[in-house]
């Protein structure tokens, strides 16, 4: 296994009752000793040395267990639905690619067991592997991907925990109490329904593929999920954030958080993907969390499943690259909208994250801004590329009021920072969208 280097780390277990038990770790070859409770449990803390490795754990009680090959790193939790659960029984060619030459015994996998359970359990299914080529068959791609690319730039151990489920909402993933205790989260709740293939309901996901994690130690979580919480994307932010703190409130740590906004797809009502991106991008306002753009990732916007794993997986280990560890990756947030200037009949548009102004992957204008006037009705905009921002305009509308950008289920723009990162999607306006079941016309 993998434990999180200069880490106060537990070990824990049962043992009869009273029963004494001493650990000895090979890092310093000092043992320290614990005692059973009355309920035949036990539960240590041990201080973890600077990166390195393979060490040894010996515990010995009325018996001796030997933990070998133990090395010390950075460990990850990866979590979401079925764009982090995607590996090689997908078929997905990238990680196919990847399989024989995977082989890294500085990368160490931990597959979670896909299960479930009303209260929070002690325990789960799941062993600690190195990465090779047979280890990694079903494994995640963008977790494996992730670990891969902090190992080379950290040059440490990585251990990386798959623990992720496909089709589940966000709910199944967040304790209970939080989401029975909200009234706007359990109403939406009772919006999922049930399927014959995953959780819906509040907290079963976390109580037995999470809770049992939250006494290892961990640097941080990276999370790829919200494409089923799409039946109710108004509450999806508030749901996240909540979902994070009870997350880092288990942890008892306010470990880096970082995931992906959705891609577009072919939602079957109006709207509902580009809400749920927009109530992402919200949520970036719970601290120390970052969100990775993909709009430019989607080869068909009628597979649910991006094939390119590989570019999804650096842009998140860029955000941990720069934010958790300091090293100077360059920009590698995409530009975010912050505020619009009206000026006679031109919008101007400003962005963080855009230092060095914006460039087009094809075409002579960007694509997929729309603007509006007081009648709310949107127009195809004309705009013009400025260093430090974007005007514009339309000549069916004298007097904007409103711009949105990249505003629908499937929208693919051709605008990028200059450092090739896509523009996040937005709007300006907070005016009622439609999110009605998409009407196929007659052919």
């Amino acid at each position: 296994m993998v434990l999180q280097q200069k880490s106060e780390a537990y070990l824990w277990g049962w043992a009869n009752a009273a029963e004494k038990i001493y650990v000895t770790t090979s890092w310093n070859n000092h043992t320290d000793s614990v005692v059973a409770d009355g309920n035949a449990r036990w539960k240590i803390k041990l201080q973890t040395p600077a990166a390195g490795g393979p060490y040894s754990i010996t515990l010995k009680g009325d018996n001796t267990i030997v933990l070998e090959n133990i090395m010390i790193g950075e460990v990850w939790v990866c979590s979401g639905q079925s764009n982090m659960e995607w590996s090689s029984h997908q078929k997905l060619k990238q990680i196919l690619d990847e399989l024989p030459v995977s082989h890294n015994d500085n990368i160490r996998l931990f597959h979670v067991t896909k299960t479930t359970s009303p209260y929070p359990q002690d325990d789960l299914e799941g062993s600690w592997k190195i990465c090779g080529p047979e280890s990694l068959k079903g494994f995640s791609a963008v977790g494996y991907f992730f670990a891969k690319e902090l190992q080379q730039k950290l040059n440490v151990p990585i251990g990386v925990i798959n623990s992720s489920w496909g089709g589940t909402p966000a709910e199944a993933w967040t304790p209970a109490e939080i989401i029975n205790n909200n009234e706007t989260l359990l109403q939406a709740a009772k919006m999922l329904g049930t399927t014959p293939w995953w959780p819906t309901l509040p907290g079963y996901a976390y109580n037995a593929m999470i809770y049992p994690l939250t006494q290892f130690s961990i640097a941080g979580a990276i999370w790829y999920q919200g494409e089923s919480n799409t039946t109710m994307p108004f509450t999806y932010s508030q749901l996240f954030s909540s979902m994070i703190k009870s997350w880092r409130a288990a942890w008892n740590k306010e470990f880096p958080f970082y995931y992906v906004q959705i891609a577009p797809y072919t939602y079957g009502n109006h709207n509902v993907g580009n809400l749920v991106r927009e109530q992402q991008t919200k949520a970036l306002s719970t601290p120390n969390t970052g969100m990775v753009v993909i709009t430019d990732l989607v080869e068909n916007v009628k597979d649910i499943h991006p094939s390119n794993k590989i570019d999804v997986a650096k842009r998140l280990a860029a955000y941990a690259l720069a934010e958790t560890y300091g090293q100077q990756v360059g920009i590698y947030k995409s530009p975010m909208f912050t505020r619009m200037d009206i000026k006679g009949d031109k919008a101007h548009l400003f962005f963080d994250n855009a230092p060095n102004g914006f460039k087009l992957s094809n075409g002579k204008t960007a694509t997929e801004f729309y603007i509006a006037g007081s009648d709310k009705v949107f127009h195809p905009a004309d705009v013009k590329i400025e260093k430090d921002r974007l005007i514009v305009s339309s000549k069916n509308v004298k007097q904007p009021e409103a711009v949105r950008f990249s505003f629908s289920n499937t929208s693919i723009s051709n605008i990028f920072s200059k450092e090739g990162l896509p523009v996040a999607p937005f709007r300006t306006d907070n005016w009622s969208v439609d999110t009605t079941k998409i009407v196929e016309q007659p052919k």
